[in-house]
């Protein structure tokens, strides 16, 4: 039987992993009915992660009260995977930009609910394998939060404790590790992350991302400034810098608070998704895939959804076709890393505003183009 592999990224802001595979399927069906369509919805570790991951492989979504990013209760999920012990969790459930409306400030807004989430994984439903998407924080926490949750204690200088925020990391004076949940020592934690950032300076967590949550200049040398201090904490307690290695910063130092807190790795987004599919058994006998991106370009290259799927693909000699929005100017890397072509679904030159509006329809009969064409060799 001939296969197609579908693996997309959404498209920000118009269409969803999900909802990108259901209409290239509906296109590839239309014309040849008895293929067999392969369908993996790619999330990068935001909202909507849980969901791309029971698409692809079955399992069921465990709902969950926790702490929200300001100490209030709300609702919250994650997933578990078929093998009842792998399970999924979106930081953005618990601690994301959408769920603080318009009381954007991450001096004040904590991960404790992240931690949460993982201490039911562990306890109540006895996962050993917890996959954490570090993506839509509104958090700049260093991860202190979630550490909480799991049993780690702070201490200021006056030996009081208390649960560090953003704009409280400055007052740790002490950290005890020896109450964290001791089933965390037999889990493996990976966090899939997409950014590079350390966890402090210029091009940290601070700088770099807090702007976006609420953060003013003042708030942003303060996020800075505190979340150096956890890190010569860590360093001067427990002889552990996190602080430069990749991914440190993102999702507010949710990334550094895994590696140092957890003992867990941090991982690129894509690759997490693809080995967790299984994707290169999925390839077997595939005649051809279908990625794609809202926009293509050099960068691209970096850990993103098309290179990864493609480098894959590319060991096994299968076509890759990247169906995307829009087109940048440096993309012959793009080909080298085993695209055999990028088409892109802009049927008219309109402004995004009304692109989007339409994405839907043009990236269908976009498909029926390519199908009609590629129907002769697959």
């Amino acid at each position: 039987m001939k296969r197609v592999v579908l693996a997309p990224d959404s498209f920000k802001g118009t269409m969803s992993s999900i909802r990108i595979c259901n209409i290239m399927e509906g296109v590839i069906k239309k014309h040849i009915p008895d293929i067999d369509v392969v369908k993996i919805p790619v999330a990068d570790g935001g909202e909507g992660t849980v969901d791309c991951f029971i698409e692809a492989l079955g399992g069921s979504k465990i709902q969950v009260e926790v702490l929200g990013p300001l100490f209030d209760k709300i609702d919250s999920f994650y997933g578990i995977l078929p093998d009842h012990t792998t399970a999924i969790i979106e930081m953005a459930a618990a601690s994301g930009l959408p769920l603080i409306g318009d009381r954007k400030d991450p001096k004040i807004s904590t991960t404790y609910g992240v931690g949460q989430l993982i201490k039911h994984a562990v306890i109540d439903n006895r996962c050993r394998k917890i996959i954490i998407g570090l993506g839509g924080s509104c958090t700049t926490d260093g991860g202190a939060g979630m550490a909480s949750a799991l049993g780690v204690k702070f201490y200021d200088k006056h030996n009081k404790e208390f649960i560090p925020v953003g704009g409280t990391l400055g007052e740790i004076s002490r950290i005890d590790t020896s109450g964290l949940l001791k089933e965390i020592k037999d889990c493996t934690i990976l966090g899939m992350c997409d950014v590079d950032n350390p966890l402090f300076g210029e091009n940290g967590a601070a700088y770099i991302y807090s702007p976006q949550k609420g953060a003013n200049h003042e708030s942003v040398l303060l996020l800075d400034k505190g979340l150096e201090h956890l890190s010569n904490q860590l360093i001067k307690q427990f002889n552990l810098d996190v602080s430069q290695k990749p991914g440190a910063g993102a999702a507010g130092g949710l990334g550094a608070g895994i590696l140092a807190f957890l003992k867990g790795t941090l991982e690129s987004g894509i690759e997490t998704v693809l080995d967790t599919v299984e994707f290169e058994a999925l390839l077997k006998d595939a005649n051809m895939v279908f990625t794609g991106e809202g926009k293509i370009d050099g960068q691209s290259l970096r850990g993103k959804v098309v290179a990864g799927v493609a480098g894959r693909a590319k060991k096994q000699n299968i076509p890759v076709i990247a169906v995307v929005g829009d087109i940048g100017d440096d993309t012959d890397g793009i080909y080298d890393a085993g695209v055999s072509a990028i088409v892109s679904i802009n049927r008219v030159a309109v402004p995004f505003e009304i692109a989007a509006t339409r994405c839907e329809s043009d990236l269908a009969k976009t498909m029926d183009s390519i199908i009609r064409l590629t129907k002769l060799m697959i």
